[in-house]
């Protein structure tokens, strides 16, 4: 598996129990990732799209929700919803990450942790949070 990969993975069981626990879990993300993370790169850019996440929930939320048609971000099924904000963030503030390649690690992060279904849900929102980016200069 890909460090980049296992990094997604490590930061989605996270954001998971952050949703469920709240933000005071937060504060176990060091013993988190010393236990789960493996080598320190696989560690730092887990660390970076945890906090990049949690920082920017209310900015993710907000853009999903925008073309989340009929669909609350609140009732969507907790994993989908974390699935969305880890790749709606690589797509809004990673620069490094092409965003060919954080809609399908978010697809294939719903399939494996979600349900099959979960990999069209997502890809159809992470689809037009792409489509709503300015267009870089290549």
């Amino acid at each position: 598996m890909k460090k980049r990969t296992r990094s997604r993975e490590l930061a989605l069981q996270f954001l998971y129990q952050i949703d469920l626990l709240g933000q005071d879990k937060l504060a176990d993300l060091t013993d988190f990732l010393r236990e789960e993370g493996g080598d320190q790169e696989t560690a730092r850019y887990a660390r970076v799209l945890i906090e990049g996440t949690v920082d920017s929930t209310s900015e993710l939320d907000a853009e999903i929700q925008l073309v989340a048609q009929n669909w609350q971000i609140e009732r969507m099924a907790v994993i989908d919803r974390n699935v969305l904000r880890l790749a709606a963030f690589e797509l809004l503030h990673c620069d490094e990450i092409p965003p060919k390649v954080a809609i399908n690690e978010g697809i294939e992060l719903g399939k494996r942790f979600s349900t099959q279904n979960s990999g069209a849900f997502i890809n159809g929102i992470l689809d037009k949070i792409k489509n709503r980016l300015p267009a870089k200069d290549s």
